[in-house]
């Protein structure tokens, strides 16, 4: 692959989000999200960070003895500087996070990733490069990893520790104190091509990943080895490619679902506002099923969904001349759903269509099915080891029902094979993040483990570490470990554990 040639098309995520113009982070999305955190005190799980985190978590119940290990996580921290505010909740740079949990203690770090855009915007008191949502030019940029906001993912690979984000590089930093190491570059043919924040593990301690680069209609494949060395990549032209978050993998395939974008060139416009919808009216696209095969890193077959928004998998298996995989969909365009927060807005739960479904792609017939398993739910995830095999358990986290607007307030254990959710409730003013699944050693079952997260109490403003016993997460957490300070909330993150 030629990367200059690759790089100068405009496919980049710089190249499209980078324009002529004013910026348009402003104080009145400021003013507003302010005035509606007086209103809502919950709102404050939204709002900006400022500086280091550091602490110890006062635990309440009983840790587990042989849960040990390390909590990674990531999201975004700082989303205000001089008296503006991004747009869009996937701008602010990233804030990493470490939960160390050991001999029945909790202690918790947070630091900002120390990127290039990061480092220049602090020093200059002001944003000046263009994000996920918000349209800034204040100054050019070089490459895809000026604008690194490094905020979306935290892995643990190999005795190393990757901010992940969507449109660049992977950056390193330390396992212990979370100060930024650097850029990551698995080649040099590959450096700063985008990376993206959800890679795959296989059983074998390598690594499956991707980079999407709508404009170009192209995907690129990454297999990294057990060493850390790029084992294989490949380059797969998608027609009609547009945001692509997440993928999944099951023995044989790689599997990529693409929504129906248009992807619109504007010079006044950010990165999320050139994806114009075209799932609606009667010209409506379809979400397509790419499969890749893992022997050949080329696109076996092409499947048709309902015109639907998707970005989060949970799991895939290869069943005879058949591919089924979990994933959470959602009805319509919902990326202006994460912008209206930013300004207070929350959304209503009657215009909240996301279901979490099982999908059958049926090689034979070129047929795919949807069955659905859980409504108002996100953030899939499976115990480790079952990864690209059948699985029969899902982590979850919902929004209740009993709530006029959508906040995740439930954690659910879901079996695939008949549906039922074994689920807890938190009171109201609690917040649910991410939880993810922990075996115990030499775990027989995927109930025969932990289920781990981080919840934001928003009337005391602090952040909790929850851990529930994952065969009977109805019965509660086990222990909750509180931080006498809020944290940032996080979009994900992984367990490694001692």
């Amino acid at each position: 692959m030629d990367r200059r040639k690759f790089l100068s098309s405009g496919a980049a995520f710089g190249a499209l989000a980078l324009t002529s113009g004013a910026a348009l982070a402003d104080a009145a999305t400021f003013k507003r999200f302010q005035a509606a955190l007086q209103r809502d005190p919950s709102l404050v799980v939204y709002a900006d960070t400022v500086g280091e985190k550091a602490g110890e978590a006062k635990v309440t119940g009983r840790l587990p003895a042989d849960l040990n290990g390390i909590f990674y996580r990531n999201g975004p921290g700082r989303l205000e500087l001089g008296g503006e505010r991004y747009h869009h909740l996937f701008d602010g740079d990233g804030f990493a996070q470490r939960w160390q949990i050991a001999d029945g203690k909790v202690s918790h770090r947070g630091r900002f990733v120390a990127t290039q855009k990061f480092t220049e915007e602090s020093a200059a008191g002001q944003f000046l490069y263009p994000t996920f949502g918000t349209h800034i030019a204040r100054r050019g940029i070089k490459g895809n990893d000026s604008l690194n906001a490094a905020n979306t993912n935290l892995l643990p690979f190999q005795g190393r520790v990757y901010a992940l984000w969507e449109g660049g590089s992977a950056t390193e930093v330390d396992p212990l104190t979370l100060a930024t190491v650097g850029l990551k570059t698995w080649t040099d043919e590959l450096k700063s091509m985008p990376f993206s924040a959800h890679p795959k593990l296989d059983p074998d301690g390598g690594m499956w990943n991707f980079g999407a680069l709508p404009g170009a209609d192209k995907l690129v494949i990454y297999r990294i080895g057990a060493n850390g060395q790029m084992l294989s990549h490949a380059v797969i032209d998608v027609p009609q490619l547009a945001m692509v978050h997440d993928f999944v993998v099951s023995a044989r395939h790689l599997i990529f679902l693409v929504p129906p974008y248009d992807m619109v060139a504007a010079e006044d416009k950010s990165f999320a506002e050139q994806h114009h919808w075209a799932g609606s009216g009667a010209s409506a696209r379809p979400l397509r099923a790419i499969v890749v095969s893992k022997a050949t890193l080329k696109v076996r077959q092409v499947f048709e969904l309902p015109p639907l928004m998707v970005f989060h998998f949970g799991n895939a298996w290869d069943d005879g001349a058949a591919t089924r995989f979990d994933v959470v969909l959602h009805a319509g365009d919902v990326l202006g759903d994460l912008a209206r927060l930013m300004q207070g807005e929350r959304q209503k739960n009657r215009d909240q269509r996301s279901d979490c479904v099982h999908v059958t792609l049926n090689y034979a017939t070129g047929q795919a099915s949807i069955e659905r398993m859980l409504a108002a739910s996100e953030f899939p995830r499976v115990m480790p080891h079952v990864v690209a095999q059948r699985h029969r358990r899902l982590a979850l986290i919902s929004s209740s029902p009993r709530k006029t607007d959508v906040k995740f307030d439930t954690v659910n254990l879901v079996d695939t094979d008949n549906g039922k959710a074994d689920s807890h409730l938190f009171d109201a003013g609690w917040q649910v993040e991410e939880h993810v699944l922990v075996p115990r050693a030499n775990a027989r079952s995927e109930t025969d483990g932990y289920l781990v997260g981080v919840a934001q109490d928003t009337r005391r403003a602090q952040t909790v570490l929850t851990v529930f016993d994952a065969s009977r997460v109805s019965a509660g957490p086990v222990a909750l470990a509180r931080l006498p300070y809020r944290a940032p909330q996080c979009f994900h993150g992984n367990f490694l554990q001692s």
